[in-house]
């Protein structure tokens, strides 16, 4: 299986030294993130909504170390997903006035209230690679890809996802922010974010998509259609910090 994976990581070593974007090798390095999925409970869709766009600017206000946060919905579903710059940083904002209000409001605004509509939900993970945010606030769509690695291959399936920062960087100009994530031992994520959905299209065709696509049977349990695709979860974007 070795054997197989190493042309993939000499196809994305060509593509991230052939231009100049050495740099993009280090961008967020050390970063943590959190990725919150809620259900709006009946009828207080547009109520959490209002509540999380009106969370952006409490966070910029209260929150240095929070380097990005995004809010987020698709129909009654509302989510969450941020950076930190270090694990400090993230449990600050877990301690923060944003989580404060949530918490009280949630009974009223989260199927499940704090603990199973919020807490239970909430995935923390490591940053493995990111493109750093371009004209962040042109992003109008999202898109987070849960991926669940198969049996043997998360160290592969990380090393992929670790080298594809600079790839994007270097040849998805309409790919605003992306980055890899890894939440547990066998369990990873992608986020990224659009100006809108011809940026998505073009993500979805390019260098990085194209060789995740070809190597998913082996590294992605359930392979692209059941272990890629059908974990792809697309958002309209309602407020960044």
């Amino acid at each position: 299986m070795r054997m197989q994976f190493v042309p993939m990581l000499s196809a994305f070593a060509f593509l991230a030294t052939a231009a100049p974007v050495a740099a993009q090798e280090t961008v967020m390095n050390d970063y943590t993130a959190s990725y919150i999925e809620m259900q709006a409970a009946d009828g207080q869709s547009e109520a959490l909504a209002e509540f999380l766009t009106g969370a952006a600017p409490v966070v910029k206000e209260t929150e240095p170390g929070t380097e990005l946060w995004f809010a987020l919905r698709a129909d009654d579903t509302l989510a969450i997903f941020d950076v930190f710059v270090d694990k400090a940083a993230r449990d600050a904002h877990f301690s923060g006035a944003v989580a404060g209000a949530l918490n009280t409001s949630a009974e009223a605004l989260v199927q499940g209230g704090w603990d199973d509509g919020v807490v239970a939900n909430i995935k923390t993970s490591e940053v493995l690679s990111a493109k750093a945010p371009v004209d962040l606030y042109s992003a109008a769509t999202a898109t987070y890809i849960a991926l669940e690695a198969a049996p043997g291959q998360a160290e592969h399936l990380a090393e992929l996802l670790r080298s594809a920062g600079p790839v994007v960087a270097e040849t998805e100009q309409k790919t605003l922010f992306w980055v890899a994530l890894r939440i547990d031992e066998t369990r990873f994520a992608i986020f990224d974010i659009f100006a809108d959905n011809s940026g998505r299209e073009a993500h979805f065709s390019g260098q990085v998509a194209g060789l995740l696509k070809e190597k998913a049977v082996d590294l992605v349990e359930g392979g692209w259609d059941e272990g890629v695709v059908a974990n792809v979860h697309n958002y309209d974007i309602l407020a960044i910090r």
